[in-house]
């Protein structure tokens, strides 16, 4: 819905500073004084997501007396997120949804918003700013111009072949953080830290690598100085954010009695993991919850290859059997059996730290995914699978090999992604498929049609997903067959089937 519109049964009053006493006494609200916040984080990809999340620990540590760490947040393409959020001083809600009820509470971190596309080179001057001592990003997987099998640059990638010809106006997220930066250094400014917020597997030591690649693009020194001076912490971020819908946004409204045109719906649950490594100071984020450790790869792979992987699989083959959330898949318990089934057969490939207890987070995962209160479509979470699948199945699947285990249960959700690539569901009606990689994906599922023979292997070698793995006889096997059984059965027989081998 555009920021002006309004709908049905919309209050006239607009959510913003000048109207806190207007708001219910249950609302929780900003416990600081907004004016005297300033920034000292700037977010790339300013979306539902780090909204429920990040600023959310930023809006606790503000709270704490922290006044010198504010948002700047940063949309990359769209204007919807701040042509909602400027008519309201930058402040939302937060629904936390769950069984027994919703609390809503008013986050004051977000202090102003930047769209890239309109206006580049006033984002990088925030971000070259010296008051900015983080620029964090939540921009998806393929936000990072990078290639998902190898973490490298994709040289050829088109924002990042226009970003090297006009590094004063870059379009992407790699674009944005060197130009920032190589202003910095220019100016003899001490840099800012990188923090990572999407899921990549080693994300911290994958944006560093992807950012001094291009930084050595444009000179050998820039990149080489990046790689020194620059700190990367990897992280692990974990908060399930459904999309917000119009009935999200006039339920929200009627609680605070004032219409927010861009509140978030999420869970009660919420984890940040962070490796303490900053090169230019941080908030206190552990009095506000986050985890700050030494080491983040045991937490991130636990969350990619139980939480992320599962939610994959869920996606593609409830969506192919019609169901339209996760906590309407949850339902059928051959589909519950089935993430807990993912999440057993990876977490033989962690290595834990001692005292992590696997099967209660698992246990804990399942209960999340049935919460009836959070609607989390398939759809929304099938997107982008061409960059999501390295992370979340396939080196599950690579380590499950190396020990010589059976992977069919991995190979079901990779050949659930796959019949949902060819955009057409079972009962032959198109589907939506958003992926970077969605037009030769469907050429490739064109050529081959429907006969699981032909179609696993010209998937399986799409190198920019599979990389050598694809070339895997039993994996190819594994992956050929369980395309074939959904096929021949649909999605949720083929689910019951596996699940009774």
């Amino acid at each position: 819905m555009s920021s002006s519109g309004k709908a049905k049964g919309e209050t006239t009053m607009r959510l913003g500073r000048a109207n806190f006493d207007g708001l219910p006494p249950g609302i929780r609200r900003p416990a600081y004084d907004r004016s005297r916040v300033t920034p000292g984080i700037v977010h790339l990809g300013l979306g539902a997501f780090h909204r429920a999340h990040q600023a959310v620990v930023i809006d606790d540590c503000l709270a704490a007396g922290a006044a010198s760490w504010g948002i700047i947040g940063a949309s990359l393409r769209s204007p919807d997120t701040r042509d909602a959020l400027a008519p309201q001083d930058h402040l939302y809600t937060v629904a936390v949804r769950a069984a027994e009820g919703t609390e809503h509470r008013i986050i004051g971190a977000l202090l102003d918003s930047v769209v890239a596309r309109e206006n580049p080179a006033r984002l990088v001057d925030r971000m070259a700013d010296p008051a900015i001592r983080i620029v964090s990003l939540t921009v998806t997987e393929k936000g990072y111009c990078h290639t998902p099998q190898t973490g490298d640059l994709d040289e050829r990638h088109p924002d990042v072949v226009h970003d090297l010809n006009h590094p004063d106006t870059p379009r992407s997220a790699p674009g944005f953080i060197v130009a920032a930066l190589a202003r910095r250094r220019a100016q003899g400014l001490t840099p800012f830290t990188v923090l990572c917020c999407d899921n990549l597997a080693a994300n911290g030591h994958t944006v560093q690598r992807i950012m001094t690649q291009f930084a050595a693009l444009r000179s050998k020194d820039l990149g080489k100085w990046i790689a020194d001076a620059v700190a990367f912490p990897s992280t692990m971020v974990d908060r399930i954010v459904p999309e917000t819908l119009e009935a999200d946004r006039d339920a929200v409204s009627s609680a605070l009695g004032m219409r927010d045109a861009w509140p978030v719906m999420t869970e009660p649950f919420t984890q940040w993991v962070v490796e303490d490594r900053f090169c230019a100071g941080r908030p206190d984020l552990a009095a506000a919850g986050v985890e700050l450790v030494t080491d983040v790869r045991p937490f991130e792979l636990m969350k990619l290859r139980l939480l992320n992987a599962s939610h994959s699989a869920l996606a593609y083959l409830g969506y192919l059997a019609g169901y339209e959330t996760i906590a309407d898949t949850m339902t059928d318990p051959h589909f519950a059996r089935l993430a807990a089934r993912v999440m057993e057969e990876a977490a033989v490939t962690l290595t834990m730290p001692a005292g992590t207890d696997l099967a209660a987070y698992g246990a804990s995962l399942l209960r999340r995914f049935a919460n009836p209160a959070l609607h989390h479509r398939t759809w929304q979470i099938a997107m982008d699978g061409s960059q999501k699948l390295p992370q979340r199945l396939l080196g599950a699947m690579q380590d499950r090999l190396d020990k010589n285990l059976p992977v069919e249960t991995h190979a079901l959700a990779v050949a659930g992604w796959m019949r949902y690539v060819t955009a057409i569901d079972e009962q032959g009606r198109a589907i939506d498929v958003r992926d970077p990689l969605a037009g030769e994906l469907a050429a490739l599922a064109r050529a081959a049609g429907t006969v699981a023979e032909r179609l696993a292997p010209a998937l399986l070698g799409v190198g920019k997903v599979f990389g050598p793995l694809g070339d895997d006889p039993r994996l190819r096997e594994a992956v050929t067959s369980a395309l074939g059984r959904l096929y021949a059965q649909g999605a949720r027989r083929a689910v019951e089937t596996h699940l009774s081998t």
